[in-house]
């Protein structure tokens, strides 16, 4: 299994910048894909930003040329570099891992979440 533990949260004024991390444990070899998630009061779990093992991309059209995907896979951590901040960027941020199991079953693992508030 792989375990996730996010870090770098905080509160920001609009038009600053933020870096998440997210520190993968256990099972890192068997990660394939990793991403950003992110949750507002009131709304469902959306995409952020993905990020494949050979080092693709793909952001969510809202944050494009703003955010930031990488991965460090020497040291198993995912970031997520975050500029030109706006309010409504405010929500709780989640680390997101696919892993392959034993059976080569693929399975997703998550981190608690970190908050991230941008004030106008």
């Amino acid at each position: 299994q792989v375990q996730l533990v996010e870090s770098g949260g905080g509160l920001v004024q609009a038009g600053g910048s933020l870096r998440l991390s997210c520190a993968a444990s256990g099972s890192t070899l068997s990660i394939n894909v990793m991403g950003w998630y992110r949750q507002a009061p009131g709304r469902e779990r959306e995409l952020v930003a993905q990020i494949s093992s050979s080092r693709s991309t793909n952001y969510a059209d809202s944050v494009k040329g703003r955010f930031t995907i990488s991965r460090d896979n020497a040291k198993n951590t995912l970031y997520l570099q975050m500029n030109s901040l706006k309010p409504a960027d405010t929500a709780v941020y989640y680390c997101s891992a696919q892993a392959f199991d034993s059976q080569w079953r693929l399975y997703d693992s998550w981190g608690q979440g970190t908050q991230v508030t941008v004030s106008s």
